[in-house]
């Protein structure tokens, strides 16, 4: 079994868990505590496009 599929997964739905979190609590006051930067959906983001990333090439690896 090839271990990019479960590791896509498991990265894409946390990544789309915690930029929908971030996006929906945009304007909220936690985020003065980290100079107003929002590090759900940035850190969600990245999660999301690196679970794709993953998913891509596991479906490339099973065309070759």
């Amino acid at each position: 079994m090839d271990l990019r599929l479960p590791i896509g997964l498991v990265f894409t739905i946390y990544g789309l868990l915690l930029s929908l979190y971030g996006f929906f609590t945009k304007g909220d006051a936690m985020y003065s505590k980290s100079l107003n930067l929002n590090v759900n959906l940035e850190w969600g983001i990245v999660l999301l496009v690196f679970g794709l990333v993953m998913l891509f090439f596991a479906k490339r690896g099973k065309q070759a």
